[in-house]
């Protein structure tokens, strides 16, 4: 009887290039298949490129659905996302095929953080719009009524959600001497950096409200026109969450309208914006950021380690590091493939 060894787990990986050495490792222990076109795989091409494997490692923007996980087939055991929010994924499709789903948290917090101070920075103080101006060559002499914004230093941070992120940067916003104050529906304690108040309350007291709830069928449009009434014409609404949680344009008609002092979007509806002429790119008093809250070096490699590291367990028959809700459950090899 002759030595074969038994095929090696095949992992598809939804991207190329990926940050950081752990898609390589992946690939010195499984039989690892990369997407490599140019353009992200639409999810005929995802499904093809999953058909067959145990592993697959997609990004937040790749949909994870019923048709995804039947395609890949019942030999799937684990798709890890290089990605904290899973709006894109049928938590329910994939328990119920017994497939593990796995996130990124705790990687991402003080970078997602940073991006979200700076937006405060950017809208409160008018730098996006100072800095378009200067490069349409509209810096002119010197005027003491030129991009008059509005001080951050003093005034009270509304977080709406208070996980990592929010936490993140209310340490932040302390530095800059602000108030600090959070609504979450389920956690109503304070604590020593922010004390909990009422949603309707956080909108109406707040000089800046900062979005950090993950996007389900319950925040899908919460910030929407009623809710920016309620808010000072002098406030600022960030959002580092998900785009779906604020109605752009009824965010726009307040901007509009002078109903609010500014904004700032790392995160928008219908992802990616290509479109110069998109009223959002054209709004003076609203700062855009191409959802680029994890985008440093370090970070979005530790983004794939950890999903790698999700494979990895799961495909080994350990549990999961870091598993959504719901989908908890380690499925052994042993299990019928039937």
């Amino acid at each position: 009887m002759s030595g074969t060894s038994a095929p090696r787990p095949r992992v598809a990986v939804s991207r190329t290039g990926l940050p950081g050495a752990a898609v390589r490792r992946l690939a010195s222990r499984y039989d690892v298949t990369a997407w490599e076109g140019t353009a992200p795989p639409t999810s005929a091409e995802l499904g093809a490129l999953a058909r067959g494997c145990e592993g697959l490692l997609v990004l937040g923007s790749d949909r994870v659905d019923a048709a995804l996980l039947d395609a890949a087939g019942p030999g799937l055991r684990v798709v890890a996302l290089a990605s904290m929010g899973y709006d894109g994924v049928d938590v329910d499709a994939a328990a119920a095929r017994g497939v593990v789903v796995t996130h990124t948290p705790d990687v991402l917090a003080d970078t997602t953080a940073d991006v979200a101070m700076a937006l405060i920075l950017m809208a409160r103080r008018r730098l996006g719009a100072s800095t378009d101006a200067m490069r349409r060559g509209e810096w002119g002499a010197f005027r003491m009524d030129a991009f008059l914004g509005l001080d951050v230093q003093g005034g009270t941070l509304g977080l709406i959600g208070y996980g990592q992120i929010a936490k993140a940067l209310a340490r932040r916003a302390a530095g800059f001497g602000m108030r600090i104050q959070h609504h979450h529906p389920r956690r109503k304690e304070d604590d020593a950096l922010s004390r909990w108040v009422t949603f309707d309350e956080l909108l109406r007291t707040s000089d800046v409200v900062s979005v950090h709830t993950p996007l389900t069928p319950e925040t899908t449009g919460m910030i929407g026109a009623p809710e920016l009434a309620l808010m000072k014409p002098t406030a600022t609404l960030v959002n580092t969450g998900r785009g779906g949680i604020v109605d752009e344009a009824a965010l726009l008609t307040a901007l509009r309208g002078g109903q609010l002092h500014s904004a700032g979007l790392d995160v928008m509806v219908d992802e990616p914006r290509m479109d110069p002429a998109d009223p959002l790119f054209a709004e003076p008093h609203l700062v855009v950021l191409p959802h680029v809250g994890s985008a440093t070096e370090a970070t979005r490699a530790a983004m794939v380690e950890l999903a790698a590291s999700n494979i990895e367990a799961v495909l080994e028959g350990d549990a999961a590091p870091t598993p959504l809700p719901g989908t908890r459950g380690v499925r052994s090899s042993s299990i019928s493939q039937t």
